[in-house]
């Protein structure tokens, strides 16, 4: 209780300025100094540096289909947003309560609970174009600015109040601690930003119109803002409590609800007339480039309702406790495709391999060609001893879809499981291409280090080993493995300048976190 008191206290004293202060930002003003508190790549290192810690904590949900198609939504929303070129890093968390919040350099969080809050993909993609508008109006920014102009960088004062807290006598391992750190580093995200009035009727207006440009249904955001409202009424928002935490926030009110929803009717009854002769609209109220004069056709990315049961699935406590909750929606009520789906993926988890590879092949004849459940199929017969019928299926999908990160991923993961050198070499052939894309994904380090053992090359996978100790925020570890790794005698001259040059890029991170006192407790314990 000593460390938790101590944790939540560090954290409090660390974040007490951005909470007061940000409540008073504005609108954008012209000549902000905002853009010189934090540079883009000051930025990207705090969302990195997040990210690994949030990791470290088990706080992410990362799986390669629910990593495609969240990506697959925010691109879409960005491109069609203000600012298509703001880089932007999507990124799901497991908490089951609803919420969604943006921070410093585009990265914009999702909590499982708001997907399956959700009745479909509009009403996800309101939320996060919402977001997405928090950071191209530089609300975000200008948070920071005025709650850390001269102070340090929030991104130590969060770190440093961790490890204050952990050498009070906490470590990672202990449930209680990281319970605490998790909850309150979510808090942290939410809470520096806490928005005005002004901010959030903006990032209405900004997020409707990204929505109508993405062809996605505009009423989505006041109609999903409207169920939160109804749900903290009822005190039935989530599992965890009776509002749900995005209208901490996020404040909705009945005007912002109704002000939302004549936006969306505005750009749905829009005449012709607003359109010139290039295609696009000369009203400031609507998008550029919409084509007006019918109400827009909901989009989608034909994926949300298997995402929606994927997720289920891995955000539950257990495989098991996963099962047991779709015996008891059966119950309720017959199970939808996607929903057998989901069960199917919680026996999968549950080792119950033959049962699900039952419910993936019924399922798999109505959707033949669906690469979600050929992929999950192949994983089931792979467990069930079916591994030559799992590789050609897998060998097949991967010919229709060579540059797919989730098939690869899986169809190198199931030649690994064979643990021979042939597989481990034709598992590295298969990722290798996709290297240049993996250098923030910990999920393919891991499998390419494990091919590269099965494989012999004992380089190779010492340098993704430390490359995911890395991204799972162990800078200190990554760089203890690389040099460890250098002092080999069989390194050769390109080896060794890839592991020399990722030394000189890791080193200046760990100096700055212990000179804020901040060290690895697995290292410190040795």
């Amino acid at each position: 209780m000593r460390r938790i008191t101590l944790l939540s206290a560090a954290l409090t004293f660390a974040l007490a300025g951005p909470v007061v202060h940000a409540q008073q930002s504005q609108l954008p003003d012209i000549g902000s100094s905002a853009a010189e508190l934090l540079t883009p790549v000051q930025q990207q290192r705090y969302g990195d540096m997040m990210l690994g810690q949030l990791r470290q904590y088990d706080y992410l949900l990362e799986d390669p289909l629910v990593d495609t198609w969240l990506d697959t939504l925010g691109s879409r929303l960005v491109a069609n947003s203000d600012q298509p070129r703001q880089p932007f890093t999507f990124f799901m968390l497991r908490q089951r309560q609803i919420n969604a919040f943006a921070t410093l350099g585009g990265y914009v969080g999702v909590n499982v609970g708001l997907i399956l809050a959700a009745e479909r993909e509009d009403e996800v993609a309101a939320v996060m174009s919402h977001e997405i508008a928090h950071v191209t109006q530089h609300h975000v920014l200008r948070a920071v600015e005025r709650a850390q102009r001269d102070q340090l960088p929030i991104m130590l004062a969060m770190l440093g109040a961790i490890v204050a807290a952990q050498s009070a006598g906490g470590n990672s391992s202990d449930d209680a601690a990281q319970a605490v750190i998790v909850s309150a580093m979510g808090l942290a995200q939410q809470r520096q930003i806490d928005y005005t009035r002004s901010n959030e009727s903006e990032a209405d207006r900004v997020g409707i119109r990204t929505l109508a440009r993405s062809r996605y249904d505009t009423d989505a955001m006041s109609g999903f803002f409207g169920t939160l409202q109804a749900r903290s009424r009822t005190n039935a928002a989530n599992w965890y409590g009776e509002t749900p935490d995005y209208l901490r926030t996020h404040p909705v009110t009945t005007t912002r609800i109704s002000e939302a929803k004549d936006l969306a009717n505005q750009l749905a009854r829009a005449p012709a007339s607003y359109v010139d002769t290039g295609g696009r609209s000369d009203n400031p109220m609507l998008p550029t480039g919409l084509q007006v004069g019918a109400r827009l056709d909901s989009g989608g990315t034909g994926l949300f309702d298997l995402a929606r049961e994927r997720m289920r699935v891995l955000s539950a406590d257990t495989p098991t406790e996963a099962v047991g909750e779709y015996e008891r929606l059966a119950r309720a009520n017959k199970l939808s495709d996607a929903q057998r789906y989901g069960l199917a993926v919680a026996r999968l988890r549950a080792n119950q391999a033959a049962a699900s590879a039952r419910e993936l092949g019924s399922l798999l004849e109505n959707q033949p060609d669906h690469p979600w459940i050929i992929l999950s199929l192949s994983e089931a017969e792979a467990q069930s001893g079916q591994s030559a019928r799992a590789l050609e299926r897998l060998e097949a999908l991967l010919q229709q879809n060579p540059d797919n990160r989730a098939v690869a991923l899986v169809f190198a993961r199931v030649l690994a499981e064979r643990n021979t050198p042939e597989a481990g070499r034709r598992a590295q052939a298969m990722l290798r291409p996709l290297m240049g894309r993996a250098t923030n994904d910990p999920a393919f380090q891991r499998v390419f280090a494990r091919a590269s053992e099965i494989a012999g090359d004992v380089v190779r996978a010492g340098e993704a080993h430390a490359e995911a100790a890395y991204l799972n925020g162990r800078p200190e570890q990554a760089l203890v493995q690389l040099n460890t790794l250098k002092k080999r005698s069989d390194l050769d001259y390109y080896a060794r300048a890839r592991i020399e040059s990722r030394i000189a890029a890791i080193t200046p991170t760990v100096l700055e976190l212990k000179r804020q006192g901040i060290r690895d407790e697995d290292l410190r314990r040795r």
